[in-house]
């Protein structure tokens, strides 16, 4: 079921209604929301639903057990379950073509012809979001970081929660779960700000993502027979669109959370605004980066091992970070681009070098803030060429087309433009609000009439210049 259509609109308002009258009963309010998430992840394919439920259950004894018993070994066995099943399952659905074509492709190259047959594999949507969350639960039950639960319909409804369940945030136990435990009451200073947050999020989404994507598609197509200058906005516009697409559905998804009474963890925080790729990775997709910081980076042993460790943990995370996004080689190559940008700042020690805002103090960013923003940006870009490309050899031809003697040729076509003002408004409204949690955050404007000029002028921008095609969120494919 897409954010973007009218039977969510449809099941949301069922859903919050029927939630809201169960106030004060904590437990028919969460088998309210677990029945409601299974019938929201249904709404693609029922049998999918096997999987998750087979997933959660199998995680939930596996952490009721890993809080009964000291015994090392029995805890090792355990966890162990937990990994292997969570990684096979993902690994089936996800890599079990990629790994069968690859390794015929690498015997062709050498002259062996290899007849083995691949499967017809569909990937469940969302699977590397709740595998992952579900097998956080575990390790921090194992690593004794949290106390496993009893709670059955909690647990299984933590897992499944449907604002968040197909493209995150990945929600840590630590934070979710305890949230199914106790009293929700409905606050109207949240509920607002929750609606603004979902507006916003729908802005992105409809007037910049998909909007983007029109002439994303059409330049990546024809990139052969296109000058520089349109191959290069194509990579900014595919930029946006991705940023718009993924952020967006992360507003879409705390601000519909928040209306029940969850709060979720910020996924994006004005990443295009950093002024280094450290900072970048700080502000981007940051449930899954974090996520990897604590479950492989520092496991890894993290940065107390000497740097040529450090470097190899680091390089292993981007790589593998790559490879999460899915079967193509394009991502492993998008992974280890953004490991090359990374690992000079970390053996310098610049990693951590720009933890505040970009011109907290100021209006304006500074000619320096201003460069540093602009390289960081066309860095990101580049890489994600390679992210959106079909293939290799299509990034690398793109790139090569770039470069050309026509680079400096204006793109004329009037469709061209028409993506850049919604572009605009969202830049301009997440650099006034870059301190905040979202771009549409307006505390500070004292004036209601003021308030809502700006709500409606977001309103008709959406309506006026979004595309209405209800094309599904990039992010539902990894």
């Amino acid at each position: 079921m897409l954010f973007n259509s009218v039977e969510f609109l449809i099941f949301f308002v069922v859903v919050f209604c029927l939630y809201w009258l169960l106030a004060n009963k904590i437990a028919l309010q969460n088998i309210l929301l677990l029945i409601a998430s299974y019938f929201f992840y249904g709404w693609w394919d029922w049998r999918f639903l096997s999987l998750i439920f087979i997933s959660s259950v199998l995680d939930f004894f596996v952490g009721m057990l890993l809080g009964r018993t000291e015994h090392l070994p029995i805890r090792k066995i355990l966890i162990s379950v937990s990994i292997t099943f969570q990684l096979g399952l993902l690994g089936f659905f996800k890599y079990f073509n990629f790994f069968i074509d690859s390794f015929v492709q690498a015997f062709d190259s050498v002259g062996i012809t290899l007849n083995i047959q691949t499967l017809n594999v569909i990937l469940p949507v969302g699977i590397s979001f709740y595998t992952f969350q579900t097998m956080s639960y575990t390790l921090d039950v194992y690593n004794r970081k949290i106390k496993s639960t009893d709670d059955f319909i909690s647990f299984m409804a933590f897992v499944s929660f449907f604002p968040q369940l197909v493209a995150g945030p990945i929600e840590r136990a630590r934070n979710l779960l305890p949230q199914f435990g106790v009293k929700r009451e409905f606050s109207y200073e949240k509920a607002v700000d929750g609606m603004r947050q979902i507006l916003w999020g729908f802005f992105k989404k409809i007037a910049v993502a998909d909007v983007c994507a029109e002439q994303v598609n059409i330049i990546f197509a024809n990139s052969a027979h296109l000058h520089g200058s349109h191959l290069i906005m194509g990579g900014i516009f595919f930029a946006f669109q991705i940023y718009g697409d993924f952020s967006g559905y992360s507003d879409i998804a705390v601000g519909t959370a928040r209306l029940f009474g969850f709060n979720l963890m910020r996924n994006f925080a004005n990443p295009y605004f950093a002024r280094d790729i450290a900072e970048f990775w700080r502000r981007w997709h940051i449930s899954l980066t974090t996520w990897f910081r604590d479950y492989l980076y520092i496991p890894l042993g993290g940065s107390k091992h000497g740097m040529v460790k450090s470097v190899r943990n680091t390089f292993l995370v981007f790589v593998i970070s790559g490879f999460w996004h899915g079967a193509n080689w394009t991502f492993i190559a998008w992974g280890m681009i953004n490991a090359v940008y990374f690992i000079p700042l970390l053996v310098t020690g610049q990693n951590r070098k720009n933890l505040d805002v970009a011109a907290a103090d100021r209006i304006f960013p500074s000619l320096k803030e201003m460069m540093q923003i602009t390289l960081t940006f066309f860095l990101t870009v580049i890489a994600w060429i390679f992210f959106r490309a079909n293939n290799l050899s299509h990034a690398f031809a793109y790139l090569k087309n770039i470069f050309t003697s026509e680079f400096f040729n204006v793109p004329v076509n009037t469709d061209f433009w028409a993506s850049l003002p919604a572009v605009l408004i969202m830049i301009a409204f997440e650099w006034m609000n870059r301190k905040r949690e979202h771009g549409l955050c307006l505390d500070p404007v004292k004036s209601r009439g003021l308030r809502w000029a700006i709500y409606y002028l977001v309103f008709f921008v959406l309506i006026f210049l979004g595309s209405y095609d209800k094309t599904e969120f990039i992010y539902f494919q990894f």
